[in-house]
């Protein structure tokens, strides 16, 4: 293996690890908002109503990838409804119901929001925060210089806008668990097949192309996820020790 394929795998383990840190931060954002509001207000349906409304360019984004995979692939759909709601433990922010398909098609439709979320985080990130010198600042270590290129970034005219846009879109693009769920039949086929073709000695220069093929896009979304992590990090430290303090005062 060269160094250039090296780095693609890199690349490519950086952008899982980002995408499974992400989704963990997500989570935790939208606890922590609705916290707040419930404590602030003392009203359980504002805070849901809250954070619906913070996130909701990137629900709508969300469903629609639902409803234009489903309808790009053929499958009718009955329902489609942006507007929190209780599903169990979890809060639903949006759903779009259509008819049952095979496996690929219903995988397909599942991972539409966090494909198109990323192209559009990516782009977000590349043309207007500058996201690959900051992967590049943090890859070689410059952590002072990586600081410095997120706050400039912030302070650019529309910065905090785009921001605004970045955050919202990038922590409603992932998929639900009824989305994952079609999913994993296709990647234990996925590995099955991948494993049998490098087993039985086939040639991995196709592979090798098509690594050369997506690592300057994957580079790019590696640097957008980075920063909205910060992102996401920064939002986190003003809400969380807030959250404590409206807790302690209403003596929960």
């Amino acid at each position: 293996m060269n160094a250039q394929e090296l780095h693609a795998l890199m690349l490519l383990t950086v952008l899982l690890g980002s995408l499974l840190t992400l989704s963990w931060l997500s989570q935790l954002v939208s606890l922590r908002v609705q916290g707040v509001i419930f404590y602030l207000t003392g009203w359980g349906d504002l805070a849901s109503v809250t954070i619906f409304l913070t996130l909701l360019p990137g629900v709508v984004l969300h469903e629609a990838a639902h409803w234009l995979a489903a309808r790009a692939l053929g499958l009718r759909v009955s329902r489609f409804r942006i507007w929190p709601r209780k599903q169990g433990s979890h809060l639903g922010l949006g759903s779009v119901s259509m008819q049952r398909a095979d496996i690929w098609r219903e995988s397909l439709v599942g991972m539409a929001p966090l494909l198109l979320g990323n192209t559009v985080i990516a782009w977000i990130g590349w043309r207007v925060f500058a996201t690959p010198a900051l992967l590049e600042a943090l890859a070689t270590g410059h952590l002072l210089q990586a600081a410095a290129t997120f706050w400039m970034s912030l302070r650019t005219v529309d910065g905090l806008l785009w921001a605004y846009a970045l955050f919202a879109i990038g922590n409603s693009m992932m998929p639900s668990s009824s989305d994952r769920e079609p999913l994993k039949p296709v990647l234990l086929y996925t590995a099955l097949v991948a494993l049998i073709y490098v087993g039985v000695g086939l040639p991995l220069e196709p592979l090798r192309m098509l690594l050369a093929w997506i690592e300057p896009f994957v580079e790019i979304s590696v640097g957008a996820l980075v920063f909205l992590i910060l992102v996401d990090m920064f939002v986190l430290s003003g809400l969380w020790p807030l959250e404590i303090l409206l807790r302690k005062h209403r003596g929960y």
